[in-house]
This record gives C-alpha cells, structure tokens and sequence, in this order.
C-alpha cells in the first residue's frame, strides 16, 4: 500500500489513556507494516485544560513505549504547523468558503434559548437538536444581535432534505447514518476557536491522512464529518475505528473498573517493560492469524493487519498482562533488569554497605517470580527485616522432627568454619553437608529453607545464605534451635 499516512491526534489535558495509547500503537503499526508515515497531532484548542506539560507526558510515553513519530509536534515536517492553536489562521480560510457558500452561518442563540428550546422538544416528544432559527437572518437582524453583545457561534448548514450518510469502515463495514438526526452543529465556537469536527477534517485533508484509525466512540461523530468533506468537495480518507476496551466486569474502561490501572504513567511506575506493554496492548482488539501471544514489535509489525481487527470489545485482562510482563521479565538480561529495579530498591531499603555483586545476586534470587519490578521490594523483604515464619506452628512442628536437629547443627557449625562466604563457597559447602548426613532431600531442603527464610518456597538455599552473610544466617539457625 502505497503514500500511507496515518495520525495520532491527542489533547495534552491530562495523564494520556490506556485506550488512548492503543490508539497510538494501532497507527504506529499500520504505518510501520506499509512503509507509510506516523504523524503527532497535538489538539489542544481546549485551551482550559491544555498545557504544555501534559503534552511532554503524550512525548514521553510515546517515546518510552518505542512509537517514534516520523512528522509532528517537537519533530517537524512539510505538513506543518502540527498543534492546533498554531493552525488557527488556517481554518479560518476554510471558515470564510463555507459562510461565502452559504454552507455554514453566525448562530446567535444564547445557552438559555438553547435550554428551553430542547425543552420544548422533549415536552412534543421530538429529539433534542438545533432547529436551525438562526439560518436565515438578515443582515440587520445579526447586527441588532452583535448589539446585544451576543457573540456568534458559527454552524455548518446540514442538509435540509434528508438523505443516507455511509460510513465506508474497515473494522465495521458500510455503516448508515440518516442525515436527519444530524443538527447545524457548531463548527466555531464564541471564542473563535474551532470545534474538533471542523479542525480534525481541515487538519486531515491538509496533512494528506489516508487511514483515520482512531476508537470506536468517534464512529457517530464520523457521518458529521463526512458531510463537511462533502461541502468541501475533497475526498475522505479511509476509516477504521477500534474495538472499545473493556475493564474485567465487561464496563468501559475506568478508574472504578476494578484491579486495572488507565493510564500509561502507572504501569510505567510499576515496572511493566515497555516491550511487554506492546505485546500486550497489540492483542486488545487484533489477533494474528496463528494466535501466537508473545510477540516481538518487528514480529507484530510483520503480521499486523486492519483485516485483523475485531468488532467485538476487548476486555484488559490484568492477570494476562502480569504474566506476559513476566515472561519478558524472565527472558531480559539480569544486568537490566538490575537497573530496573535499583529505584525500588532504594526506595525501600538502605544499600549503602551493599555491594554490586551483593545487588546482582539479590535481584537475580526475584526475576524468576516477578510479574513487574515493583514487586521485588516485597520479595526481598526476608533479607532486610527480622524474620518472621509463615507459619510458626508448623515451623516448630518440622523443626521437631527427628534429624531436623542434625540438619539444622551441622549446617551451623560448617557455616562458621567458612572464612568467605560467597556464593560458590556456601554452595560447596551446603551441597557437601547434603551428601554427608544420612537424611533424605525433604528433610534437608524444607526445615533448612524455612529457618532462613520463614517460607516454604524462594530461591536457592545457598542464595539465601549468601545474601543473609554469615552472621545472619548463623543466627536463623540457632533460632530454629530454639524451638526445638
């Protein structure tokens, strides 16, 4: 496919959606697959909200995720300017064709008439719309209003005679709108600044678009801007809207839809690996055709197709994710992955004593059970705090099988005889004990790993050992002695 230009077009308002970056993701992919180009749209005419550190939030998401912007906002291009608020001489141009065609007309009716005349309707059982009062003013009708004080809207002058609005979709096929529930809707706000029907389609016709690949929600507000490429006589370009995501009780995607974050920072901050996130976020409304799950983003490029998109609802399964996230977790180099973790580390505990070699064991003893980084903190936990026995009923109780006390001695006696404790010299040493005394692997691994590590499971006792040091581990073990 040839001349692919495809666009992300946020609002720098806030914090940038999970959905929102699925978005981002479905354009990058589609342009990557056809050698076409992906373009940053910055909207930001909703100037009460809009700031500039929201959008270096959009930048810095995009660019922690992989998705490089060939055009646009902080990169440039020929199709320029790419935020809105810098385009607005240009929609005036398309503003003044539309009122010189008598496509589009000043609408002075203030909020209150707007009320009561949706009032009205609802009272005759008629649908809430526009009902066109102002289409016909003469001229010094507008001038005894503009003397009022009123400032105008500026409406588009929908078709008066109804007819089929078709929506040519990739995802949902032809769908039809009746021109007829579509009102003069506002294509200039009082202030001057355009609405985003208006500037989306000036904006996509100026900078060549050929695929709008954008969420399923802006589906009803497509027949609207069909109607605009109409008057414009240009050519609209191809529409492919994306399944909604759902929360895991099947609602729309939001705060309250339980375990779920919603937005890209979070999952950033809780140590998800980008690549996983990727991964994951391409399965959310497409599957390739051999339903492999863990893709690389060159493979997702290579198999990705609109063809593969579904119409049904995704629903973000978090406990999908977490074991996605970890199988990357698994599979990325120990060093990264020390990386990762050292702020959470540092956070939580004092490893100034602490050693590089010391680190690089610890984190490698959690990278086998981490489903993101954050959790290392907890994982670690029995190498930093006084212990505490998952359950110190049946710890006692095992401590208090026969030979248990031999174990627990000799392990003991032959840590203090180490004069180093590294690694391979409590594994040699460990492995030599297991071999001498005459009890069966249970009764040698079990009592020993909880008197360390008051758990029943965790990595390599030897490991353990080593990251507690001598001292401490001697100590353990004379506490589980103890209760003998």
């Amino acid at each position: 496919m040839s001349d692919v230009r495809v666009r992300f077009a946020p609002s720098p308002t806030g914090q940038i959606h999970i959905g929102n970056i699925r978005t981002a993701l479905f354009n990058y992919l589609f342009a990557k697959e056809n050698d076409g180009t992906f373009i940053l749209r910055i909207e930001d005419t909703d100037q009460e909200r809009s700031t500039s550190e929201f959008e270096e939030v959009i930048h810095k998401e995009m660019e922690w995720l992989g998705l490089d912007w060939d055009e646009g906002a902080n990169v440039g291009g020929d199709f320029g300017p790419y935020r809105q608020m810098e385009r607005l001489d240009i929609y005036e141009e398309y503003i003044e064709e539309l009122l010189n065609k008598d496509l589009a007309y000043r609408c002075y009716c203030t909020p209150e008439e707007l009320d009561q005349m949706r009032e009205e309707q609802k009272a005759n059982g008629q649908p809430p719309r526009y009902d066109g009062r102002c289409r016909n003013l003469t001229e010094e009708e507008r001038q005894e209003l503009e003397a009022e004080g009123r400032e105008p809207v500026i409406r588009f002058q929908s078709p008066v005679k109804e007819r089929e609005v078709v929506v040519n979709d990739l995802v949902y096929g032809n769908v039809s709108f009746s021109s007829d529930v579509i009102d003069d809707f506002v294509i200039v706000k009082s202030d001057g600044i355009p609405t985003y029907n208006f500037a989306v389609v000036v904006d996509d016709h100026l900078m060549e678009i050929s695929h709008v690949i954008r969420g399923e929600d802006h589906l009803s507000n497509t027949p609207k801007q069909q109607l605009l490429y109409d008057a414009f006589d240009w050519e609209a370009p191809n529409f492919a809207h994306l399944p909604m995501i759902l929360g895991s009780d099947r609602s729309k995607l939001s705060k309250r839809s339980g375990e779920a974050y919603v937005y890209v920072s979070e999952y950033r901050k809780k140590g998800y690996l980008p690549e996983a996130l990727v991964n994951f976020l391409s399965l959310l409304g497409w599957s390739p055709k051999d339903e492999e799950e863990i893709l690389s983003k060159e493979e997702i490029i290579d198999r990705f197709s609109i063809d593969g998109v579904n119409e049904s609802a995704a629903v973000f399964d978090v406990e999908k994710l977490n074991w996605m996230n970890g199988v990357y977790i698994r599979d990325t180099e120990l060093d990264k992955i020390v990386d990762l973790a050292l702020p959470y580390l540092e956070a939580e505990y004092d490893l100034s004593d602490k050693s590089k070699e010391w680190i690089k064991l610890l984190v490698s003893t959690a990278q086998e059970s981490l489903d993101y980084i954050a959790q290392i903190t907890d994982e670690v936990e029995v190498f930093f705090s006084e212990l505490e026995y998952e359950d110190k009923e049946e710890a006692i109780e095992l401590f208090q099988e026969e030979d248990v006390d031999l174990v627990l001695k000799t392990l003991k006696e032959e840590s203090k005889k180490l004069n180093s404790f590294k690694q391979q010299e409590v594994r040699d040493m460990m492995n030599r004990v297991r071999k001498e005394l005459p009890v069966g692997g249970r009764l040698f691994f079990h009592p020993t790993r909880i008197a360390l590590s008051g758990k029943t499971s965790g990595p390599a006792l030897y490991d353990v050992a080593t990251l507690l040091g001598k001292e401490e581990t001697i100590k353990r073990l004379e506490r589980a002695l103890s209760l003998i």
